[in-house]
C-alpha cells in the first residue's frame, strides 16, 4: 500500500521522463528498522497486559483496547515489515506483480483494521457518558468480542478492491479513473469517514459534560457531576494523535492525484516520504498514553515484565461479581468519578420494591 523508494523497479521509462529519486536516501529504512524494533515487542506487551485486564475485569473497555492493539501489530508486519523494509530495502529487486497486488491488499485491509478498531471504542465511550443506562443494558464482553469480529471481517473485505491498487512509484502513466476512484475511496476510509465520526462523538461527549457542569450550582442538592475522566482523555488523545499523524499523508495522496505525480517530482516524492513516517507512528504510539492514563495497566505491565502472575495486582482490579448491566464505566476512571456512577444510578426494580 504504501511504498516509499522506487528502487524495485526495473521499467523503462518513456523518452523525456524521468523518476523522482529518494532523497532520503537510507534515513527510512533506519527509521522502520527502529520502529518495528520498538513498536512490535511494545504492541505485544500491550495485548498481553491487555489479555489480563480483560480476563480478571470482564470489561468491554479492554477488548475494545486490544483490537486496537492486535490492529496495530498486523499494521507494523504487514506495511512496515513486508511492504517497507522486504518489497523495498531487502529485496531490491523486480518482484511478480500479482505478489505486490497481494500484499498491497493485505496492508490495506491491516490499515483499515488498525484506524476502524477505534470506531467502537468511540461509540462505547459515547453511550457510556451521554446513556450510560443503555450502557449497562448493551455493553458486556460477549457483545464486544462480535463487534470487534464484525469490524475485523469488514476490513479485511474492505482491502479486496485495492488488489488493483496503483502503485505510485513505478507507474509513469498520469492517474486513470479507476486510479481516481479507489484513491478517494482510500481517503475516505482511512480518513475523512472515521474523523468526522470521532469529531462528531467527541464534540458530543465534551458537550454533554459541559452541560451538566453548568447545571450543578442551580440544584438544590448538588451531585456529583462525572468529570472529563482519565479514560474520555485517553481517547481524545487516541483520536486527535491519529488525525494529526494521517492528516499529511492524506494530503500527499490528493495532491499526486490531481496536481504532480510522486513518480516524476521529487518533492511530492519527499512528501510522501515523510508523511508515510509520519502515519506509521501511529501504530506505536498507545502504549505510552495507555501508561500515562492507567495506573491498573501500569501494575499489570509491570507484573508482565517481571513475570509475575496476574493475582499480583488483584488488589488495583479487584473481581466483581458483575452481569452485562454494569458495565458502563471504565476501571480507569478515578475514585471519584466511580462515587458519581454510584450516586446516580438508580435503584434496581428489586432493591426498590417494598416488603408487602
Amino acid at each position: 500500500m504504501i511504498d516509499w523508494t522506487n528502487a524495485t523497479s526495473s521499467q523503462e521509462q518513456p523518452a523525456g521522463l524521468q523518476r523522482s529519486k529518494c532523497v532520503l536516501g537510507f534515513i527510512p529504512v533506519i527509521y522502520y528498522s527502529v520502529l518495528l524494533c520498538v513498536g512490535l515487542p511494545v504492541n505485544i506487551l500491550t495485548a498481553v497486559a491487555l489479555c489480563r485486564l480483560a480476563s480478571r475485569t470482564k470489561k468491554p473497555l479492554y477488548y475494545y483496547l486490544l483490537a486496537v492493539t492486535g490492529s496495530d501489530i498486523l499494521s507494523q508486519l504487514f506495511i512496515i515489515f513486508v511492504g517497507f523494509l522486504l518489497e523495498t530495502a531487502v529485496f531490491h529487486r523486480d518482484v511478480p506483480k500479482v505478489l505486490l497486488q497481494a500484499v498491497s491488499a493485505a496492508e490495506f485491509a491491516a490499515n483499515h483494521a488498525s484506524i476502524w478498531s477505534t470506531v467502537p471504542l468511540t461509540v462505547d465511550r459515547y453511550v457510556a457518558l451521554c446513556h450510560p443506562l443503555l450502557h449497562r443494558q448493551i455493553s458486556y464482553p460477549a457483545r464486544a468480542r462480535r463487534i470487534i469480529a464484525s469490524v475485523l471481517a469488514l476490513s479485511l473485505a474492505s482491502g479486496v478492491p485495492f488488489f488493483w491498487w496503483s502503485d505510485m512509484w513505478r507507474n509513469s502513466h498520469p492517474p486513470t479513473a479507476l486510479d481516481s476512484v479507489l484513491i478517494w475511496t482510500h481517503v475516505t476510509i482511512i480518513y475523512f469517514l472515521p474523523c468526522s465520526l470521532f469529531f462528531v462523538l467527541n464534540s458530543l461527549i465534551i458537550l454533554t459534560l459541559q452541560v451538566r457542569k453548568r447545571r450543578q450550582p442551580c440544584q438544590e442538592e448538588p451531585r456529583p457531576v462525572r468529570r472529563l475522566g482519565k479514560t474520555t482523555a485517553m481517547l481524545l488523545a487516541i483520536t486527535s494523535v491519529f488525525s494529526v499523524l494521517w492528516a499529511p499523508r492524506t494530503a500527499v495522496v490528493i495532491y499526486h492525484l490531481y496536481v504532480s505525480s510522486v513518480h516524476r517530482d521529487w518533492r511530492v516524492h519527499l512528501a510522501y516520504d515523510l508523511s508515510n513516517m509520519l502515519a506509521m507512528l501511529n501504530t506505536a504510539v498507545n502504549f505510552f498514553l495507555y501508561c500515562f492514563v492507567s495506573k491498573p495497566f501500569r501494575n499489570v505491565v509491570r507484573d508482565v515484565v517481571l513475570l509475575r502472575s496476574w493475582p499480583s495486582y488483584s488488589g488495583h482490579t479487584a473481581p466483581q461479581n458483575q452481569t452485562p448491566n454494569n458495565n458502563s464505566i471504565s476501571s480507569l476512571y478515578s475514585g471519584n468519578n466511580k462515587r458519581s456512577q454510584r450516586d446516580s444510578t438508580p435503584l434496581s426494580p428489586h432493591r426498590a420494591r417494598k416488603p408487602s
